[in-house]
């Protein structure tokens, strides 16, 4: 697995080389790039795939030609050729220069570890080396840091079904086969037993995933570390048939270790992502909504620092809708809802990047604003709160609040990503002196 191309959430790439060192852009060979755009156009006509265009869009501009910009997802993809393409988020750091875009990397999968659907729970930071690995090397470290917990409690073990041709007799005696294979043997009989051994399907499509991760990494690190875990798998037949295996995975009590493992082992095995498109164009795709990964983030954060201070906090808050006849319809579901005492406050995630123009709205949606006032009237509140990823041009901003003169506040708050423990400090003492 070679180097992949790297580039970050809105960033333009071409394949002109008059503007190959021009900062604007991402240059990209005419070869390579043609592949992308195919791989773009690919999901055009596909209406279950029509998220692709929100994360890449083919433009054109004078003087330029062609350029695909791109957006909302982050993650990797390999084309069909074996080329690799890897979108960073846009993190906007403190603290200067991200040399390899080490930090940027932490804070992702941080963000990444929220979401109540991402399966790596147990990985550790200090213990992945981002400056040396790409995503998907990051991933299958995060893998192998799941199958090292799993040994160390121990793999399971079931009673499996066995047919065999045994020198005694125990179990079922298989008339049939018997009569077939041993008509010159009579000593042998062709029986079905039940045996208590760890052959069982979630073992069997772990093993499957680790050997073939062992023919995809070029981690020496993870290559060695796979190495390791196979041993504790000796007796496992690794699983041919992944879909009659992810069939006959069974879960209770004893096998809930392995739900994240063999979330991880599907994406691996099938090529699976976490988003709802895929091709025949792409032979691995990891792929993540920025907006969900922000709002999951923002959220779990918040509970951590306003649940102490004696607020409820909700996420995904339902119940109210924009219309109660001729039945309910229209949904509202904001992401944060706080509750204390008679006091309600409400805050929407937004993964946007605000320009410092007031004449502009700073850049924010007017549909935002129409489904905070919403909100707003729904839940009988004057306090929403908007909160965007800070970004160079609006950190330390002055503060923007806007009033609807009719009961309705919309104040902003930007978050720092990276130091977001200390920066939802900052927000509990502005709410604090809103009260």
């Amino acid at each position: 697995m070679g180097k992949p191309f790297e580039v970050k959430e809105f960033d333009s790439i071409i394949c002109n080389e008059d503007y190959k060192n021009d900062e604007k852009y991402k240059y990209l060979d005419r070869k390579e790039f043609d592949n992308l755009v195919a791989f773009i156009r690919e999901f055009s006509g596909d209406e279950e795939s029509a998220g692709i265009l929100d994360f890449m869009t083919i433009g054109c501009r004078r003087n330029i030609g062609k350029v695909v910009s791109i957006r909302n997802y982050v993650g990797l993809i390999q084309l069909n050729n074996g080329f690799q393409i890897q979108i960073l988020p846009k993190i906007f750091l403190g603290d200067g220069e991200d040399e390899g875009n080490a930090q940027t990397k932490k804070v992702f999968l941080r963000m990444l570890r929220s979401m109540k659907d991402f399966p790596s729970k147990v990985f550790h930071d200090a213990s992945l080396k981002v400056d040396q690995m790409n995503l998907y090397e990051l991933f299958i470290n995060m893998y192998l840091q799941e199958v090292r917990q799993l040994v160390k409690r121990g793999i399971q073990c079931a009673y499996i079904e066995q047919e065999d041709n045994q020198r005694y007799y125990k179990g079922k005696l298989l008339v049939n086969q018997h009569v077939r294979a041993n008509l010159a043997h009579r000593e042998r009989f062709y029986v079905a037993y039940e045996e208590f051994h760890p052959n069982m399907p979630e073992n069997k499509l772990v093993k499957a995933t680790l050997s073939k991760l062992q023919k995809l990494t070029s981690s020496a690190e993870n290559s060695k570390e796979i190495r390791q875990l196979l041993t504790a798998f000796e007796m496992v037949q690794a699983s041919t048939n992944y879909e009659k295996d992810f069939s006959n995975v069974v879960t209770n009590r004893n096998t809930k270790y392995y739900e994240g493992l063999l979330q991880w082992s599907r994406v691996f095995l099938m090529n699976k992502s976490f988003t709802t498109f895929s091709g025949s164009t792409t032979s691995r795709a990891l792929l993540f909504p920025m907006e969900r990964v922000y709002e999951s983030y923002v959220a779990r954060q918040i509970k951590k620092v306003m649940c102490l201070d004696g607020w409820d906090v909700s996420s995904q808050d339902r119940g109210h809708y924009l219309f109660e006849k001729p039945r309910r319809q229209f949904a509202l579901i904001p992401d944060i809802v706080m509750r204390k005492g008679e006091r309600t406050v409400i805050l929407d995630t937004k993964w946007k990047s605000l320009i410092d123009d007031e004449r502009a709205n700073y850049g924010i949606s007017q549909a935002d604003m129409y489904q905070m006032y919403a909100y707003s009237k729904k839940y009988n509140t004057s306090e929403i709160w908007l909160l965007y990823p800070v970004n160079d041009e609006m950190r330390g901003h002055t503060p923007i609040r806007f009033e609807s003169g009719d009961g309705t506040t919309v104040n902003l708050h930007f978050v720092n990503v990276d130091k977001i423990e200390g920066n939802l400090q900052q927000l509990k003492k502005k709410l604090e002196v809103e009260d």
